[in-house]
């Protein structure tokens, strides 16, 4: 398959990549959580865990103990996605073990993700949501060149060393020949609240930063997500902000799907 040589995917409407420069900014809570909002809207939707070395959307969903059935179809083994939430998902985290970690050059993993969009069996897809790994490498360049992307959405913590990394994922988007539009930010870990105390916030990482980045790439904030320790714990069971006693976040990610449609 030639660089530029584009992956068919004909059963998908729309492609959303979540992307950040830095790792540890709640870049897979995003994206979990958006594809979840996407399906509660009634959407038929995917979601594709790109991150090949340090997969974790499957731990997300509580789900990484499935295995995705595989079939011989004219000759072509193809793969059926896990579903949960209404969501179908697609991870190099569902073929290989839990502790396994992989160790291989730049074109393996590109030759993985992109047999990971061309054999698996999606059907009809309104909204596809991609999860970035960390930075700008050989997956998310293949990615990008290689579907036909709708928009990007840059996760970013307010403070300035993930804002620089922010940038240089989002100027990714920016250079000749890849053309993606931008399509907000999202600011995760925007400030804390003990529960004792539910009217203060504590800006632990700084204020402003998301807002000021959205200003810089012409887009929109999206939304700002506070820390939440629940949020995580209840990733690790593989449960969704939907499904918090609080409220307040599953509404943020109803208002970036909002914006997105």
């Amino acid at each position: 398959m030639a660089l530029f040589e584009k992956i068919n995917l004909p059963t998908v409407k729309n492609i959303i990549v979540v992307a950040s420069g830095k790792g540890g900014v709640g870049k897979s809570t995003v994206s979990s959580n958006l594809a979840v909002a996407l399906a509660r809207k009634g959407l038929k939707t995917a979601l594709v865990d790109a991150d090949i070395y340090g997969p974790s959307i499957p731990r997300m969903f509580g789900v990484e103990n499935a295995a995705p059935t595989v079939e011989k179809i004219d000759d072509k083994d193809v793969m059926f996605p896990i579903e949960k939430y209404g969501v179908k998902i697609m991870s190099i985290g569902f073929f290989i073990a839990q502790s396994q970690g992989l160790i291989w050059r730049g074109p393996m993993a590109s030759g993985a993700i992109q047999q990971l969009f061309e054999n698996t069996v999606w059907g009809e897809i309104d909204y596809m949501v991609i999860d970035f790994p960390p930075g700008t490498g050989d997956i998310q360049l293949t990615t990008v060149q290689k579907l036909s992307i709708t928009g990007a959405i840059i996760v970013t913590t307010p403070q300035e060393i993930a804002l620089n990394d922010a940038r240089k994922a989002a100027n990714m988007f920016s250079n000749k020949g890849i053309n993606v539009p931008i399509l907000g930010v999202v600011e995760n870990m925007s400030w804390f609240t003990p529960k004792a105390h539910p009217d203060e916030k504590y800006h632990i990482f700084g204020k402003g930063g998301g807002s000021m980045l959205a200003h810089e790439l012409k887009t929109k904030l999206l939304a700002t997500i506070p820390l939440v320790a629940e949020v995580g714990e209840a990733a690790e069971k593989g449960l969704n902000v939907f499904e918090q006693e609080d409220k307040m976040l599953g509404i943020a990610f109803e208002s970036v799907v909002n914006y997105i449609l």
